[in-house]
């Protein structure tokens, strides 16, 4: 890797870490805040899914508008706009009554800056690099710091938390800041040809056409992308109310339970980042293998769901959705030019936002009706994904041999 760009990734790679911690952190809080605002599980996992939901709207307008005007004009702003939103929802809790509306209010305001800003990560190391070898170590750096956040997220949470329930939103606008003073100070954007500028109409045909040419394997990703997050954050909001409830682990105790499994995903994806390279065969294989253990590892919970047997296995679960990650993201950016890179990436990561989103509330439903049916939905999504990639995702043969533009049926 060219080692004048190591500051320039340090500084993207806070960008999705101020964004996992910006929403996992609360994970653990969420019963806390259950309690304090006097709201059922399912209101309380509306903090999640609110910031999803607007980010699933917004990502793919951020995606072309970074592609028209530029990756640190869109993500700059964007950070702001997500440090003024948690300061909004601390700013609620802290003075008023009744806060809960304008603390969904505050996380709205979240996900539009968020929607802005780590979307844009994937596209701008794809347009920062030319050989696929150090694009895919670029991407497995900001996707380790994405789970890197997630192993932090809940021990940062609770700990906070333990001071001053509400603490964790005004965590939010700390964390942005810092991270657009590194953005705007430490990362330069390359040098592009001069091109003209798309129209929207334009911008949007040319989205026909790339799904017109490559919509089944690009389909196929975002579908995996979505089954994953569905499963992490849904789990994750299980864990933390069973771990309270049923086991009486609370605050920062819970905490450092909950990092347990997603270390795990946090040094698989490193490792798996380093070594897929450029090889799609490889990529395919390693996200059959990712998911498949993903779903084994619920099965055998089924079987068996004590304290350790739920953590021993739920780290393997991490280890499963962390070799996963990178190939998809790897696959996602070298198989799209340039030009459309920050279109799809962005789309890629509203996919992601919908299982984000769609997790909490959902398994919030499964939990009132069995454990058991936390197990089997999760599981049974696992294989789905498996499916969706033995059957759709098709590497073409000669894929090592052109970097720019692989073949994927």
């Amino acid at each position: 890797m060219e080692s004048g760009k190591k500051l320039d990734l340090l500084a993207l790679s806070s960008v999705p870490l101020v964004m996992t911690l910006g929403n996992s952190m609360l994970i653990p809080v969420l019963p806390l805040i259950a309690k304090k605002l006097d709201i059922s599980s399912f209101q309380v996992s509306l903090i999640i899914t609110v910031y999803s939901i607007v980010a699933i709207i917004l990502i793919p307008i951020a995606g072309y508008l970074s592609d028209r005007f530029g990756r640190k004009v869109v993500m700059v702003p964007c950070l702001i706009i997500a440090g003024i939103g948690g300061a909004v929802s601390g700013w609620a809790s802290w003075k008023m009554d009744d806060p809960f509306i304008t603390i969904l209010l505050g996380r709205i305001l979240q996900g539009i800056g968020s929607a802005g800003a780590a979307p844009v990560v994937m596209p701008l190391i794809g347009d920062m690099f030319k050989s696929d070898e150090e694009i895919s170590a670029g991407l497995g750096l900001t996707e380790t710091a994405n789970t890197a956040g997630k192993v932090l997220s809940p021990i940062i949470g609770a700990t906070l938390a333990a001071f001053l329930w509400y603490l964790p939103f005004w965590f939010i606008p700390f964390f942005s800041g810092i991270s657009v003073l590194l953005v705007f100070f430490l990362v330069k954007i390359p040098k592009k040809k001069s091109q003209k500028k798309q129209s929207f109409k334009e911008f949007t045909h040319c989205v026909k056409d790339i799904f017109k040419k490559n919509g089944k394997w690009l389909y196929s990703i975002f579908a995996v992308g979505c089954i994953i997050m569905f499963v992490l954050f849904g789990i994750l909001f299980y864990l933390s109310d069973i771990l309270e409830k049923q086991y009486k682990i609370d605050g920062v105790q819970k905490g450092l339970v909950l990092a347990i499994p997603l270390l795990a995903l946090s040094i698989s994806s490193f490792v798996s980042g380093k070594k897929i390279g450029q090889n799609q065969q490889l990529m395919k294989t390693v996200m059959i293998v990712g998911m498949g253990l993903v779903g084994v590892s619920f099965i055998a919970l089924r079987i068996q769901h004590s304290l350790v047997f739920l953590i021993s296995f739920l780290v393997f679960t991490g280890i499963g959705i962390g070799i996963t990650l990178p190939s998809l993201d790897a696959m996602i950016t070298e198989g799209i030019q340039k030009e459309e890179r920050g279109t799809i990436t962005s789309i890629y990561s509203s996919m992601r936002f919908i299982g984000v989103a769609a997790g909490p509330p959902a398994y919030s439903y499964f939990m009132s009706a069995s454990d058991h049916l936390i197990y089997y939905i999760s599981a049974g999504s696992s294989f789905i994904a498996v499916m969706v990639v033995l059957l759709f995702i098709k590497p073409d043969k000669g894929t090592e041999k052109d970097p720019h533009m692989p073949k994927l049926a």
